[in-house]
């Protein structure tokens, strides 16, 4: 933010390539050069890699939303805050002299190099699958030759939503060849999952409860894989369907609605749903 008494100066002229995309991105970061000058902005000159990270999975969370809105011209704004908080990052890092966005940016490049050899090498992939496998192997390579984690599970997240990790988890366990062959394989999994469920609850073994409950929510998870879902979403989904009919059924049984009968809830629920 300026001064209110000083004048605004405008940004520097950013010489332009001629390719829209470069120059767009050279704009934003002479931008972001400006609000990290020692005289630019006071917040962004107080920000530090590890108290932006969080701002990135913000803006990563209302990317996705504006997504799955259908909102283009959201989108494109999201989208340009997310861009904004990597590259600022980008940013902040080279002047701790850690690495800059060129690193990043080389990094990513040289990686998606490796691992399209089909693209920009002499290996074949038939379709999606062949592809998604030879990756994955691509990466256990890579981390053999790091000395780091080579298992198939690897580079999944902690900190991921864990219904997102789960589904990431069991993608590349499919992909490793611990798959059933058919989605009712999947299916019967959770079926089976369900039941285990059942009879901790009925055993009132409340570690146990826990315990399967994780499972079948995991089962569940792995299941999108089987039908190209992501479960994610679908639970996002889910939530906002299920607020839209609570709010709903509160609107209909007004202020008297924490005493209504459970019969009258669901009556209502049956009429939210019917609503949509």
């Amino acid at each position: 933010m300026t001064d209110e008494k000083s004048a605004p100066r405008p940004l520097a002229p950013v010489p332009a390539c001629g390719e829209p995309r470069a120059d767009a991105l050279r704009r934003l970061l002479a931008i972001l050069d400006r609000l990290r000058a020692p005289d630019g902005c006071p917040w962004d000159l107080k920000q530090t890699v590890a108290s932006l990270a969080p701002s990135v999975v913000e803006e990563a969370h209302e990317l996705v939303e504006a997504v799955e809105s259908g909102d283009d011209d959201g989108t494109v704004e999201e989208t340009g805050d997310a861009l904004m908080a990597l590259l600022l990052l980008c940013r902040i890092a080279e002047d701790e002299g850690r690495f800059s966005a060129a690193d990043a940016a080389r990094a990513v490049a040289d990686k998606l190099i490796r691992r399209h050899p089909h693209v920009f090498g002499d290996a074949t992939a038939k379709d999606e699958q062949h592809v998604l496998k030879n990756w994955e192997r691509i990466k256990a390579d890579e981390r053999r030759a790091q000395e780091s984690d080579a298992s198939a599970l690897a580079g999944v997240p902690r900190a991921m939503p864990a219904l997102q990790r789960a589904q990431r988890i069991g993608a590349k366990a499919v992909a490793a060849g611990f798959r059933w062959s058919t989605p009712e394989g999947a299916l019967a999994k959770v079926e089976e999952e369900l039941g285990e469920l059942r009879r901790a609850a009925a055993a009132g073994d409340r570690e146990r409860l826990e315990a399967e409950l994780g499972d079948l929510l995991m089962a569940a998870a792995f299941l999108g894989n089987y039908f190209e879902l992501d479960p994610e979403r679908a639970m996002r989904g889910a939530l906002k369907r299920f607020e839209a009919r609570f709010r709903a059924m509160e609107s209909e049984l007004g202020p008297g609605a924490r005493e209504a009968s459970l019969a009258a809830w669901m009556e209502a629920w049956a009429r939210a749903k019917a609503a949509e």
